[in-house]
């Protein structure tokens, strides 16, 4: 008897690897797509990408936020945005190569993912239940659009003749992404149509009932080294945790003031708009300000004074902190006894620098309380004000480790030579800025090496919750030098020279820089 003749044995087929990579991508982008396009109709911050990259914010442990902070600064957010995309598309690669032969799969990566998504829109505070459109629907058609596709690359029976040339399933794909990003545009254009800016651009002039004084002509050095003033809106600094600034209209928004109230009372924009506004020059201090940073600014806030509000609300002997939230669900802690002080200048801003707030410093409205570290004192974008306890709410700082009180520390900063400068030998100009806000600076003292201590002429007074600029002449030889500053405030203190990092209260520490005269 014959041997039978064995069919020959078909490989399954699969994608290569590159044809599987752009599979995952696609589903990727469709998702952003979608996702972007639906926010604009059900709140921009339920976009996927936005919603995942705050929950991430959120949530990461307090040495990383610390690391952030001080190795990022202000380009902690563009980072994130960077690593964010860079973990996505990672994402998306490993769903293209897990599914070389079927599509199941990557489908479950996919959903998976978007699983996270819906949850991290579920927790904003900021969004309503439609919200969860956005996630849901970037989901569906991430997997839909995967599968789609990964059929017409990888026919079922395997017949090359049923399916698709490398090349149409590449310009399927390619068609599919560009509309996915056609879409997120038009949602970024709908959102912008009914947009924070619109809303701000239709206030009109703000003009204070009590305008801050003039400022003296002797109140900066500009043309000696020292900044401005006045920090121009553009150059005022700005710290938060909003992955993406809130958009957010004056007939949106509201203030919602409770908790350990006798009265509990909400305020619209014309509520407060329609109120006689104040003027106040004060100067904001970030608390991760390192010993010579340049996180703190002086604007001209405008608003209302936020003791009116609360008097009116009756807040109950007993009530701790005032907790406030922001409408992207940050909070913070202030102590009441300060935002209660009639003396303290505790302000409801809605204006800066003579124009409505900013958007990226808080518009509609943000509390401003001078001489206390931002982080326990100017919620920007401020939606609820509640009295209560230090134990029965703790906010988002107190959470990651940071002090509950927080006073603004005495500090000084050397703003020219700059550091590793070279000038001429002989006489060297140092001017810089030094602040204790709703305290107020005595004298500025700078020396040059180790020598003696020389006081420098310090600019006029504006008030005692706004820095103060200073300048002083100093004798180099040529070679290398070292130029410090310490400042005293009007309480009699002099700041420290021990060296202490930014957490949990601020740094200290004298500032110190080196220049080459010759």
């Amino acid at each position: 008897m014959s041997a039978l003749k064995q069919a020959p044995s078909i490989a399954a087929p699969r994608l290569s690897l590159a044809m599987a990579t752009f599979l995952g991508l696609v589903a990727l982008v469709t998702a952003l797509g979608v996702g972007h396009f639906v926010a604009a109709f059900v709140g921009y911050q339920a976009s996927p990408f936005v919603a995942v990259a705050d929950f991430v914010i959120a949530h990461s442990p307090h040495p990383v936020v610390v690391w952030a902070e001080r190795t990022l600064g202000t380009a902690d957010k563009t980072v994130l945005k960077i690593g964010l995309a860079v973990v996505l598309a990672g994402f998306a690669v490993l769903t293209g190569q897990l599914s070389r032969r079927s599509a199941g799969p990557g489908q479950v990566l996919i959903g998976l993912l978007g699983v996270f998504g819906i949850v991290a829109v579920y927790q904003r505070t900021d969004v309503g239940e439609l919200a969860l459109l956005a996630p849901v629907l970037a989901m569906v058609a991430a997997m839909l659009v995967f599968g789609w596709l990964h059929r017409r690359a990888l026919p079922a029976d395997a017949e090359p003749r049923t399916g698709l040339t490398r090349r149409q399933v590449l310009q399927r794909g390619a068609t599919v992404a560009v509309g996915a990003g056609a879409a997120a545009i038009a949602g970024e254009i709908i959102a912008d149509t009914g947009s924070a800016a619109s809303s701000r651009a239709s206030i009109g002039p703000l003009i204070p009932a009590r305008k801050a004084p003039p400022l003296p002509p002797d109140a900066d050095f500009v043309n000696l080294g020292s900044p401005p003033f006045i920090t121009p809106n553009a150059d005022f600094y700005r710290i938060d945790t909003a992955f993406v600034v809130p958009q957010v209209r004056t007939d949106e928004w509201q203030l919602k003031i409770h908790g350990m109230v006798d009265r509990e009372i909400t305020l619209s924009y014309s509520d407060i708009r329609n109120r006689p506004l104040v003027e106040r020059t004060v100067t904001l201090t970030c608390v991760s300000n390192e010993v010579g940073g340049d996180l703190v600014s002086t604007a001209d806030f405008i608003g209302v004074d936020l003791i009116d509000l609360l008097t009116e609300a009756g807040v109950r002997p007993g009530a701790q902190q005032m907790f406030a939230t922001s409408v992207d669900g940050f909070t913070c802690g202030t102590p009441a006894t300060v935002a209660l002080d009639p003396n303290r200048g505790a302000m409801l801003a809605i204006g800066m620098n003579g124009e409505p707030l900013p958007i990226e410093h808080g518009f509609p409205a943000r509390i401003v309380i001078p001489g206390l570290y931002g982080y326990v004192s100017a919620t920007k974008w401020v939606t609820d004000l509640e009295f209560t306890t230090w134990d029965a709410r703790q906010s988002y700082w107190l959470q990651r480790g940071w002090a509950e009180q927080a006073p603004i520390k005495t500090e000084s900063r050397i703003d020219r030579p700059a550091s590793g400068a070279s000038v001429p030998a002989g006489a060297v100009r140092v001017a810089g800025t030094a602040w204790a806000q709703h305290v107020g600076i005595e004298k500025v003292e700078v020396r040059l090496d180790q020598g003696p201590w020389q006081q420098a002429h310090l600019s006029a007074e504006v008030n005692k919750d706004t820095w103060r600029m200073w300048w002083a002449e100093l004798t180099a030889a040529a070679g290398g030098h070292t130029v410090t500053v310490r400042a005293t405030d009007q309480s009699g203190y002099t700041q420290t020279d021990h060296v202490a990092d930014p957490v949990p209260d601020g740094a200290t520490g004298w500032h110190s820089v080196s220049f080459t005269a010759g």
